[in-house]
């Protein structure tokens, strides 16, 4: 290298050095010692998270939380383990305000004696609301499978008032006979009765 460009190089090293520590020195630099223990490291604050939207809280029949049936083997799903697997979803879903989900676990012969408008108007109106289903009793007959027990809610109304709704419910299911579709193989609600008393 000529001599004579020696010292404009040095010069310009020096300054890029000097402009590289500036930039340094105005930005905090935060460095972690991978061997340091958790314990021992400053604490990481997370942002705070947003405030839920408005309207967001839970409320009557909004499809939440989902009250399905828990899965179960397909052993255990024919026995009174699975129909009260649904039972007490059932129970569980009226007593959450969740209608609509209730409504969906009776069998189409109960939804057509209770359309979803009316069934959800017997209970819209009602709290606190309680669901006792004690345990029933078990039988078959010609390929379907039965439930039988009885069902108790008591709630007050929207006047204050105790009202009781009680009856006896049955499930059914069919059994695995050739023709019985997936549905019917599972257990539904296939009577219901509901007497008001004050």
């Amino acid at each position: 290298m000529n001599r004579k460009n020696i010292a404009p190089v040095a010069i310009l090293v020096l300054s890029l050095f000097a402009c590289n520590a500036e930039s340094e020195s105005d930005h905090e630099v935060t460095s972690v010692d991978l061997d340091q223990p958790a314990s021992d490291m400053p604490e990481q604050r997370m942002p705070a998270p947003p405030p839920p939207a408005e309207g967001s809280a839970d409320e009557p029949n909004d499809g939440f939380p989902k009250l399905d049936p828990a899965p179960l083997t397909p052993e255990a799903e024919k026995t009174e383990a699975g129909a009260r697997n649904v039972l007490l979803a059932f129970a569980r879903a009226i007593e959450l305000k969740e209608w609509d989900q209730a409504w969906a676990m009776l069998d189409d012969a109960s939804k057509a004696r209770w359309p979803k408008a009316q069934w959800t108007s017997m209970f819209e109106d009602l709290d606190p609301i309680t669901v006792a289903v004690p345990n029933g009793s078990m039988e078959g007959a010609a390929g379907s499978s039965y439930y039988s027990t009885d069902l108790t809610i008591t709630a007050n109304d929207e006047q204050g008032r105790p009202i009781r709704y009680e009856g006896p419910i049955v499930l059914r299911r069919s059994n695995d006979v050739p023709g019985a579709t997936v549905a019917q193989r599972h257990w539904s609600i296939y009577e219901l009765t509901l007497d008001a008393t004050h």
